[in-house]
């Protein structure tokens, strides 16, 4: 039990970053868009995910009130760029490796703790959890780092005229999700990093008279 500290620290790590990675995916502020034209967007702010775009507009409301309007991204919009269909791709399988890495993890912990020396079984498992962390890791730094990108450098989207958005912001800047991604990257690297490095206790036979 006193050689998998570490990994205990990995599978605490890797929980948060996979809850973190999970979080990321669901949240709409990847991008967020600064926009002239306050007709329809009426706060002037637009948030751009990878799963749809958002805004707030007060038309055909109440006074006093306001709405949030959404448009799902389609896979036959042939305009949204291909780092939106790729960060749903990548996210999903961070999703999913990151589950095995903790599934990996618990049984070889279960194995420690319940005192099972099973050398094997026990290395093996906290491996395979460190490889899966690891991929699960790069898997949210690819959309993450493309989005990021995408923020610094201004870069516009064609979006469809149905979802009444312009084609480029004034400005934009990363949204909530962008931080929290990279926090998770960092989380799922490091408890691969600690799965990896478990090394099975090695004891001598003793002789008693």
């Amino acid at each position: 039990v006193s050689t998998s500290h570490l990994q205990l620290a990995a599978f605490a790590l890797g929980t948060v970053g996979w809850i973190l990675c999970t979080v990321s995916m669901g949240i709409v502020e990847w991008r967020v868009w600064h926009v002239d034209n306050t007709t329809i967007i009426s706060s002037g702010i637009a948030w751009v995910g990878i799963w749809k775009v958002c805004f707030i507009s007060y038309l055909h409301v109440s006074p006093g009130y306001k709405e949030q309007f959404c448009h799902k991204f389609s896979g036959y919009d042939s305009s949204i760029p291909h780092e939106i269909y790729a960060a749903q791709g990548l996210l999903l399988i961070a999703m999913c490796t990151g589950l095995l890495g903790l599934t990996a993890t618990i049984f070889a912990l279960r194995n420690v703790y319940m005192g099972i020396p099973h050398k094997t079984l026990i290395t093996r498992f906290f491996l395979v959890g460190g490889f899966f962390y690891i991929l699960a890791g790069l898997c949210v730094l690819i959309p993450v780092s493309w989005n990021f990108y995408s923020v610094t450098h201004n870069q516009s989207i064609a979006f469809p005229p149905s979802y009444y958005m312009p084609s480029s912001p004034a400005a934009q800047e990363a949204g909530a999700a962008i931080p929290i991604g990279i926090i998770a990257v960092i989380l799922l690297l490091l408890s691969g990093t600690f799965s990896l490095s478990y090394r099975f206790p090695v004891t001598a036979n003793t002789i008693t008279k």
